[in-house]
């Protein structure tokens, strides 16, 4: 039950050569290895190196060790393999090694056996029994999810594995396994499923009866498996049999298990009943196929879900429409959840289970203009393509939206017929109904009661052998409707859009498109948020502490920034009682949005105790947006033409996040800070950024308001410099000499750093680890902007929690933890811009000589650690200051600001990183 099998669908004609011209044989992909071939850049990365191939043709040829294998690489020639060429192209060595182990069954079985086998099992899977199962899957979802606790952290591939096999063990076979037959069924299958990929590579089946350590332990997972599968198969009917009234080998519901299904039925070509060896076959068929590809798959919905919080809201107010709470879910109602069944097909479009499946030509077969000589092994990839830019427009982005009114959108009906998560033709999976509906009900059910939330770092991660586990997520769960979990190692993640704009946020990174040349700026990059002199780098010792570029030569995209994606992300979005900023409102200067007057109160004191605002509406973001779009036209920062793409930034979106109660006068200074900032580190991303002169010429007039210099009488000032000049005054004007002392010193460490860059680029230097880490620090504006917290409060942190050495520490460690957070999501991207020398893990890569995975596991661990260092450091600090109470959680609430962006960002969302 290989969790995703097709409709049969009219096969859209593949490429080929005009009509008349002659097959010929496929081109053999360069980079083969003497005596290896492909085969360690197949084990190094399987998805990419199948998704790499389409370009050398339709179907492209690989040398595994001594033997070909074609790769197909075109969605219309993969439905003829699998639907015209099915007789012809019977599954080929990975399915053989099953065949070994588990004998003869559906999975494994073709021709004549495989048809009876599949008439036998489908009474199993006809829809007269779908209500049944229906009851089962949400019955066995309610009580996994009632035994988890409000905040309790969640390994969700674990738990989703476990979930998958109970739903299975009791849907299918009306039995229970013992706690030891689940751990042991769990621990067994990666062995199986490594031993299957690494046995099909073989270049001769003896080498499988070798006592290599892989064949043994694959060996010893079919045991396992044998026996956990006796254990349900040998249990159901005892287990039937002594309900009242129950017959044996029966349900409670009255239908037969489909042990008893099968013992029932005889083998046509025969007229014998199955043995239980076949019976055993058949179980474990269910077992694996339908207990991993589907957990996998729960695994990945809720990650996008956590990371895609408006998709969720729509979702669940589908479910609320159409499933209300306490209602039995039914078929019919499954089938009015339309924009749920699109959620789950991007989700299964853009994760597929499966890395790579394969047929053997038992006879010479042609492949559009490719000639297939028999007993030549072929090999596909859903993975590939469904991540086929020619089909699915920017295919790493999550967009639910491909799959609804039937999947009509750019890739047409060759998208449709591409998207074969099933399978195809005559070996179409049999229970693809049950798994859609198995997906749906287990996600409502946890759904509605539970609001996960993401753990700092924990993304879910591809691990690939012949299925694409996710693997490393785990969530801090609160109750549906009660406030989010808020404590140490988790972030809230705030309302999202379903096409998320690339955002900028305050320690942001990577560069996007430009936004055109403005008056006096383009449209440019947020800088990390960095720190005054008081706050030292961590030791240079520790590599992970802060490894980040700021290095010569970099390109657009190597300095933080302000993220941004393509024009075609730059949607408008539907607003939610909930939902911050979405859309900036172009307004001209003529036609600005007033600004709200500023409060009348008395400057902040070191002393003053503010009193907590009231909560901020959606409605008081968007009039922010609209009034610093007015804001940045008035100062010539931008012209109308820069603002369509300025606005897809939503930089409003970013400070409602990090600041959740800035109203007034003071959201407004935030926005317009961070947009002036972002504008500003978009010019250094041309000829300033690399000649020390014109950097001066920027930078030396913004230190000069810093110290007090008045405007120049009578002379125009340089957009950038007037704003600045506007801004600094905003910040400084209700504040004490002492807080104005501060925030100078840390714009000044913070602007400082845009010469030093700029030196390193012009004599092609590269700072050594301990500058960088204080380079990285300061040249965000992460600081200063943990300095505005005081302006937004109205009053100023108290001065003994200002002298204490641990609030500096607490400060160094918000400045990293957001850093390192982006490291992570931004790998892949900086990697592919030539900016692997500024990211952290791509530096301990480089460095230490570890793997991605192994640098990106450091990088969590950092963060893990600073994370609780840094709650241990409020509660002390709360313990000797707990007037200040409300600065310690702001720097908390600027991390998971940063969060927020990070991992709902269509910027990093689609494409991968290192999470």
């Amino acid at each position: 039950m290989n969790l995703m099998n097709e409709t049969h669908r009219p096969p859209a004609p593949p490429r080929t050569s005009p009509p008349g011209t002659r097959p010929v044989v496929p081109p053999l992909a360069p980079g083969a290895l003497p005596g290896l071939g492909h085969a360690p850049a197949l084990l190094r990365d399987p998805l990419g190196f199948l998704g790499s191939l389409a370009r050398y043709g339709d179907v492209v040829r690989i040398r595994l060790g001594p033997r070909t294998v074609c790769v197909v690489t075109d969605a219309g020639l993969v439905h003829t393999l699998l639907v015209a060429l099915a007789h012809d192209c019977p599954r080929g060595a990975v399915q053989d090694t099953l065949k070994t182990a588990f004998g003869d069954g559906l999975l494994m079985s073709e021709g004549r056996a495989h048809r009876d086998r599949r008439r036998m099992i489908q009474p199993a899977f006809g829809p007269d029994r779908m209500g049944e199962y229906l009851a089962v899957m949400h019955q066995v979802t309610e009580e996994r999810a009632g035994r988890w606790r409000p905040g309790q952290v969640l390994d969700v591939a674990k738990e989703m594995n476990h979930l998958a096999l109970e739903i299975v063990t009791r849907a299918l076979f009306d039995a229970r396994l013992s706690e030891d037959a689940t751990l042991a069924f769990h621990r067994a299958l990666p062995d199986m499923v490594k031993g299957q990929i690494v046995q099909s590579l073989y270049p001769h089946p003896a080498l499988a009866r070798l006592p290599l350590p892989v064949n043994r332990r694959f060996e010893a997972a079919v045991r396992v498996l044998n026996q956990v599968v006796d254990q349900a198969i040998g249990q159901a009917p005892a287990a039937t049999a002594g309900r009242a009234g129950c017959p044996v080998g029966l349900t409670a519901g009255g239908r037969q298990t489909l042990p008893a299904l099968l013992r029932a039925a005889a083998d046509p070509a025969t007229g014998r009943p199955l043995t239980e060896a076949d019976v055993r076959s058949e179980a474990i068929t269910m077992f694996g196929a339908g207990t991993e590809t589907v957990s996998t798959t729960l695994t990945w919905l809720i990650d996008e879900l956590v990371r895609h919080p408006r998709v969720e809201a729509r979702v669940l107010a589908e479910l609320d429409e159409h499933l209300p709470a306490g209602t039995a879910p039914t078929p019919e109602a499954l089938a009015r959840l339309r924009y749920t069944r699109a959620v789950t097909q991007e989700v299964v479009r853009l994760h597929a289970p499966n890395a790579f499946l394969m047929r053997t030509a038992r006879v010479p077969v042609e492949l559009g203009h490719y000639r297939i000589p028999a007993g030549t092994e072929l090999l596909y990839s859903l993975t590939a393509l469904h991540r086929d830019p020619a089909l699915y427009p920017e295919p790493l982005a999550f967009r639910p939206g491909r799959h609804e009114d039937g999947g009509t959108g750019p890739g047409g009906p060759a998208a449709r017929q591409a998207f074969v998560p099933f399978g195809a033709g005559k070996h179409k999976c049999i229970g693809e109904a049950f798994a859609w509906a198995e997906l749906t009900v287990a996600a409502a059910a946890i759904l509605r009661r539970w609001r996960p939330t993401a753990v700092t770092g924990s993304r879910a991660r591809e691990v690939v052998w012949t299925t694409v586990q996710a693997q490393g997520l785990r969530v801090r769960l609160a109750p549906r409707g009660g406030p989010a979990p808020h404590t140490p190692g988790t972030h809230r993640t705030p309302p999202a859009r379903e096409k998320t704009p690339g955002r900028c946020h305050l320690p942001g990174k990577g560069k996007g498109p430009r936004a055109g040349a403005g008056a006096g700026a383009g449209t440019g990059t947020g800088r990390r948020p960095g720190g005054s002199g008081a706050d030292r780098p961590a030791p240079a010792a520790d590599p992970v502490a802060g490894t980040r570029r700021t290095a010569p030569a970099r390109t657009a995209s190597a300095r933080t920034a302000p993220v941004r994606s393509t024009p075609a992300r730059t949607t408008p979005v539907r607003s939610t009682p909930t939902a911050t900023a979405s859309v900036l409102t172009v307004a001209t200067p003529a036609t600005a949005v007033p600004r709200p007057a500023p409060p009348v109160r008395p400057g902040p004191s070191p002393t003053a105790a503010a009193t907590p605002p009231a909560p901020r509406t959606p409605g008081e973001l968007r009039a922010a947006a609209a009034r610093h779009t007015g804001w940045t036209l008035a100062h010539g920062l931008l012209t109308p033409p820069d603002l369509r793409r300025y606005q897809t930034y939503a930089l409003p979106e970013l400070i409602g996040h990090s600041y959740p109660r800035a109203r007034g006068a003071e959201l407004d200074l935030l926005v317009d800070v961070l947009g002036w900032f972002t504008i500003l580190d978009d010019r250094f991303d041309g000829p300033p950024g690399r000649r020390p002169a014109e950097a001066r010429a920027i930078v030396g007039p913004l230190l000069g308001v810093l110290e007090g210099g008045p405007a120049p009488a009578g002379l125009p000032q340089p957009p950038l410099l007037g704003a600045w000049r506007e801004l600094w005054q905003r910040q400084a004007a209700p504040m004490s000499q002492a807080w104005r002392d501060r925030a100078a010193a840390e714009w000044r460490a913070c602007l400082e750093t845009f010469l030093a860059e700029t030196a390193h680029r012009a004599a092609r230097t590269v700072p050594d680890l301990a500058e960088t880490v204080r380079l990285r620090r300061h040249a965000s504006c992460l600081y200063p902007f943990m300095g505005i917290l005081e302006r937004v409060h109205g009053a100023e942190a108290p001065a003994g929690l200002l002298a204490e050495p641990e609030l500096h520490r607490l400060r160094a460690n918000t400045a990293d933890i957001a850093t390192l957070i982006n490291d992570l999501y931004s790998a892949d991207r900086e990697e592919r811009q030539n900016s692997a020398a500024f990211n952290t893990v791509l530096t301990l890569q480089r460095v230490r000589g570890c793997t991605r995975s192994r640098a990106a596991a450091a990088v969590r661990a950092r963060i893990d650690r600073l994370t609780t260092e840094s709650e241990a450091l409020r509660r002390r600090l709360l313990r000797r200051h707990p007037a200040g109470h409300w600065y310690l959680d702001g720097t908390r609430e600027l991390v998971e600001g940063v969060y927020a962006w990070t991992s709902t960002s269509r910027r990093y969302g689609g494409e991968g990183g290192s999470r």
